[in-house]
């Protein structure tokens, strides 16, 4: 019986350990997308404790603390660090066959070395001190830490209104690993609460040193951020939507509706809708014309919890999976772009598991084969970056699109120690070639799956995205 965490971990048949040892583990990571503060890179942070590189913003664990009845002191509250510790500790073995059990030891694993024990309250405060004995030397600043894990490139997130003079620092201080921005405009179109908008809209006049009286020099001072963004090493943006948007619309119900914005009037869901339709689609233009890869999360319905998203903002946990219907929309957002020639390179991802035939068999409907793979259908999700979920979006890709020209796996997250979800795609997708592989269904020739294999992994994103990381 094979040993839990082992280094043939998920590999199941010879052929997925010769992929994954000899191909899949060496390359370097291309981490597309992520939430990492690019602060704690510009200052080369030093964490003291697991608890402040591991728990902290880990909506993922509270979620688990909250359902395995821990208090919320001990998630998001004023709690010491080891008591949060020792609170997550006592959690873990209530989470196996959940992801989280799996994530959690193949970080302790890498880059700490943590083999052979597993994490619960006997073993709590020996790891906890191992690991922050660790942490606080120079070889675990976050910089060194991304060395440690063979990363080659980031792409943080960052509203249109971020100075960017983190960026800028890491950039200035010649670090070899590049650190991108990727635009993330969710917020000039939320016309669904129009004081939040206008005072977002306001602090963009300030930063952009343009008079917004109207529509059109909105978008004058949103295109100067995006030029910006661009002068910055900028080349991806992305958009966290419930639904891709494409009502009909006239430039003066847009223009009309802008004004009753700038007034602070409610906008009925009509004009909401037709808003948010003209900003995706002048914002798809922008990224267009700048030779951009313009990225779609669709499907979370935020925020469920009124009391609590009250009393802790945003991000803490209490977001699930939507149901809105995708596909006529998006369909409509993509063509509108496509019949103009403006639509660039773009990837798709769904929430919904509902959803995963009808992303990829849409990428294919705009496919012009000007690039392989110009449209994407990305990995899984937030609920859906687990086994199961990865395991399901490499199929339907393999069933309706080409594998070998997807551009892989990314961390999505706020976490330095994230990085281990690459190895976990990895050995997912070996195993699932492997398996192949012996049932016959494809040629053990080791050449040609390797190097799909390490496409996936690094070549692909490499190739396909328009940032150095070299």
């Amino acid at each position: 019986m094979p040993e839990f965490m082992s280094d043939d971990f998920l590999l199941q048949n010879e052929t997925a350990r010769l992929l994954y040892h000899e191909h899949a583990a060496k390359m370097p990571i291309y981490d597309y997308h992520c939430h990492l503060p690019a602060a704690q890179i510009a200052e080369d942070r030093q964490f003291e404790t697991m608890t402040q590189i591991w728990l902290a913003g880990d909506h993922y664990k509270w979620r688990a603390m909250r359902t395995n009845g821990v208090a919320e002191r001990y998630c998001t509250g004023d709690a010491s660090d080891w008591e949060k510790f020792a609170k997550w500790a006592e959690t873990v073995p209530a989470c196996l066959r959940n992801p989280l059990y799996h994530w959690t030891h193949l970080e302790l694993k890498r880059p700490f070395g943590i083999t052979g024990k597993v994490l619960n309250p006997e073993t709590a405060r020996e790891i906890y001190e191992t690991c922050n004995a660790m942490l606080r030397t120079p070889e675990f600043s976050v910089r060194n830490i991304m060395r440690k894990m063979n990363v080659r490139l980031v792409c943080t997130t960052e509203d249109p209104l971020d100075t960017l003079e983190h960026h800028e620092k890491i950039r200035n201080d010649g670090f070899e690993i590049r650190v991108h921005t990727a635009w993330r405009p969710d917020k000039a179109m939320a016309a669904e609460n129009t004081a939040a908008l206008n005072a977002w809209i306001d602090k963009l006049q300030e930063v952009t040193d343009v008079y917004i009286a109207d529509y059109h020099a909105y978008l004058t001072a949103l295109r100067r951020r995006h030029d910006e963004f661009h002068a910055h090493g900028c080349r991806l943006s992305d958009h966290g939507l419930d639904t891709a948007y494409a009502e009909d619309y006239t430039a003066k119900q847009v223009c009309d509706t802008f004004d009753k914005i700038r007034s602070g009037k409610v906008l009925d869901e009509g004009e909401v809708l037709k808003f948010k339709s003209a900003m995706l689609f002048e914002l798809a233009v922008m990224d267009h014309e700048k030779g951009w890869v313009q990225q779609f999360h669709l499907g979370a319905l935020r925020n469920n919890n009124t009391r609590l998203f009250k009393a802790l903002g945003p991000d803490t946990g209490f977001d699930s999976i939507g149901d809105w219907p995708q596909a006529a929309s998006l369909s409509r957002f993509l063509d509108r772009l496509d019949v103009q020639n403006k639509l660039c390179k773009t990837i798709i991802y769904n929430l919904n598991p509902r959803d995963n035939a009808v992303m990829a068999s849409m990428i294919g409907n705009f496919q012009d084969g000007s690039v392989p793979g110009k449209m994407q259908y990305g990995s899984g999700w937030w609920f859906l970056d687990q086994k199961d979920g990865m395991i399901d979006q490499l199929k339907t890709l393999s069933n309706l699109g080409l594998l070998s020209h997807f551009v892989g796996m990314l961390t999505d997250s706020r976490s330095f120690l994230s990085y281990p979800r690459h190895e976990y795609f990895r050995r997912i997708l070996c195993n699932l070639l492997g398996e192949d592989v012996e049932k016959g269904e494809l040629p053990r020739d080791m050449k040609l799956l390797g190097q799909m294999v390490e496409d996936i992994c690094f070549n692909n994103a490499k190739n396909y995205f328009p940032m150095e990381c070299d």
